[in-house]
C-alpha cells in the first residue's frame, strides 16, 4: 500500500514469547488464549497465510487486520479484509491498522505488525517533490502542517 507508513513490527516479540514457551516459564493455555470475537473475525474477515502456526504445526495462520482512528467513530476496532484497506486509505487521513495472526486451531494469536494508512501519506511524498523543487532554485511551498 503506498500510503502505509511507521510500521511497528512484532516478531521480536514473538520469538521472545516462542523462547519462553520452549523453556517451559509459560503454557501453552498462557498463548493458546483467542477470545470468541477474534476467532470470529479471523473466521469472516481474515485472510489465511502460507504460515503454520507455531504451537499446533497443524493448521494455516490467518491474520486478521483491525483499525482504528478518530475520524471512523463507529467503525473503530472493526475487523477488516486487506482488500478494503486501500479503500479507506483514500478516503480518510489517517488511521492505525493492528495486524494479529490467529491459528484457527489451537487458538494461538498474536500481533504481528501495526502501522499507520491514509491520505496524509501521499502529502509527505509531494513535501518530498517540493523540497527537491527547492534545492534547484526554485522557491518552496509551504508545508502543510504550517497551514493547519
Amino acid at each position: 500500500m503506498r500510503t502505509q507508513r511507521q510500521v511497528v513490527d512484532y516478531s521480536l516479540q514473538k520469538r521472545a514469547v516462542m523462547r519462553e514457551l520452549l523453556a517451559g516459564r509459560i503454557g501453552t493455555y498462557d498463548v493458546c488464549d483467542a477470545s470468541p470475537y477474534l476467532k470470529n473475525a479471523a473466521r469472516f474477515h481474515g485472510e489465511p497465510t502460507d504460515h503454520r502456526c507455531p504451537i499446533c504445526r497443524s493448521e494455516n495462520l490467518i491474520h486478521v487486520h483491525y483499525i482504528y482512528g478518530d475520524e471512523l467513530k463507529q467503525s473503530a476496532g472493526q475487523a477488516r479484509t486487506r482488500a478494503e484497506l486501500p479503500v479507506l486509505a483514500m478516503t480518510l487521513r489517517e488511521f492505525q491498522v493492528f495486524v494479529v495472526e490467529v491459528c484457527p486451531g489451537c487458538d494461538w494469536n498474536h500481533l504481528v505488525e501495526q502501522f499507520l494508512l491514509g491520505r496524509d501519506g501521499l502529502a509527505g511524498e509531494a513535501e518530498d517533490a517540493d523540497e527537491s523543487v527547492a534545492a534547484n532554485g526554485s522557491t518552496p511551498r509551504r508545508r502543510r502542517e504550517a497551514l493547519r
